[in-house]
């Protein structure tokens, strides 16, 4: 099960923040993984992500060895771990955020991702929920890295699924 939430917050020590998601994934046993929203083009751009992730572990196909910087590398569109955190991580200061959490990817017993699992890890981060954070438009898909040779090619409602090839192209890049 995956599930995408957008909040917004600040942060003032990254390492900290990065723990304590990692401890919060491990107490309700889910995979959880931060990016910066103003790089997220919808929800569909990290259940895409996510699902390629999943997929390159059940394939024993995956680069890392965990599943949430799995999950970095197919938002980000890049190969490289250190790329793809400079793309699409969690800065310091006020931030807009995109959460991924998703259940049973390692393990035979699926965690359960609830909203009321959401609310209480949201919580627990100092983190307010909300979803307008992940919406596109065309500074998103420019901040991604999208050329305007690259949004001419597609017709203008058609221009986020850009960011779904480029996810798509990690598996290619691999």
């Amino acid at each position: 099960m995956i599930k995408v939430v957008g909040a917004k917050g600040s942060i003032q020590d990254i390492d900290l923040f990065f723990k304590q998601i990692l401890n919060l994934s491990k107490e309700y046993n889910v995979v959880i993984q931060a990016v910066d929203a103003d790089i997220v083009y919808g929800k569909n751009h990290l259940i895409s992500a996510s699902e390629h992730a999943v997929r390159a572990f059940k394939q024993k196909k995956n680069s890392t060895n965990s599943p949430a910087m799995e999950i970095l590398l197919y938002a980000s569109g890049e190969r490289q771990i250190q790329r793809a955190i400079q793309k699409v991580g969690i800065k310091k200061g006020k931030i807009n955020i995109a959460l991924v959490f998703v259940g049973g990817v390692q393990k035979e017993e699926k965690g359960k991702v609830s909203d009321t699992v959401v609310g209480e890890i949201l919580e627990a981060l100092n983190l307010i929920r909300d979803d307008k954070v992940l919406e596109g438009d065309i500074d998103t898909l420019r901040k991604f890295g999208i050329t305007q040779q690259e949004l001419m090619t597609v017709p203008k409602n058609k221009q986020g699924n850009i960011i779904l090839e480029k996810v798509a192209m990690v598996d290619v890049i691999k």
